[in-house]
């Protein structure tokens, strides 16, 4: 079976959730993928509110409903607001049809803030797919690097994470994350340069590199 960890909904064709979904497995079924990890509604507000982050993952909640047999769902969630994050959480996972959590550019992941969250997931045996970049023009604000989610899982050596794109620059990525057993890469978001999958089973072992398109 070949799982793609790191989709997202996207306006495409009629606009709708639905369309979304179909050109989705439409593609996949073109690749021989059977399962997308889906996260993230319409929206792409870079420190979500959390009426925000509800209407993401009450559109995700809508896809999943569609296609079950397809997709599994990681609630999106904005630590800076960890109250709400914590009661989402609650509602997409333990009440909910959510198998996993994904964090984007709220704040750095290795801010404190990230803690309960965290804590919470490790209690739920729950993945974390943290969204990583290092970018030559520089990042968006508080957006991840690969340094933080080390710094994150030293903290949280138990902790289930997933590295987003392999923090972007690949060779420094993997070098940062290879110290800590409990961060997986994922080979997604960018263009597909010769030697990243190599480097990374080499350096981390097959075992701690998930694949991932990023679609659409």
């Amino acid at each position: 079976m070949i799982v793609d960890c790191h989709t997202h909904l996207n306006k495409v064709a009629g606009g709708k959730i639905v369309d979304s979904v179909n050109v989705l497995c439409r593609h996949g079924d073109r690749h021989g993928i059977e399962r997308f990890c889906l996260s993230l509604g319409f929206g792409r507000e870079h420190s979500p509110t959390p009426d925000q982050v509800r209407l993401h993952n009450d559109q995700v909640c809508e896809a999943l409903a569609l296609r079950p047999d397809r997709l599994i769902g990681f609630v999106y969630l904005n630590p800076v607001h960890t109250d709400d994050a914590l009661a989402e959480l609650e509602r997409c996972v333990v009440n909910g049809p959510m198998r996993g959590i994904k964090l984007w550019v709220a704040c750095p992941c290795s801010y404190p803030c990230l803690d309960p969250v965290v804590e919470r997931a490790i209690e739920l045996d729950l993945p974390i797919l943290q969204h990583t970049w290092l970018k030559a023009t520089g990042n968006l604000p508080n957006e991840s690097t690969a340094a933080d989610i080390a710094e994150l899982a030293a903290r949280h050596p138990t902790a289930k994470l997933i590295c987003g794109h392999t923090g972007g620059d690949w060779e420094h990525g993997i070098m940062a994350i290879r110290p800590h057993a409990n961060v997986y890469a994922d080979i997604c978001g960018g263009a597909p340069y010769s030697g990243c999958v190599e480097l990374a089973v080499a350096e981390l072992g097959a075992d701690r590199v998930l694949y991932g398109s990023d679609a659409p």
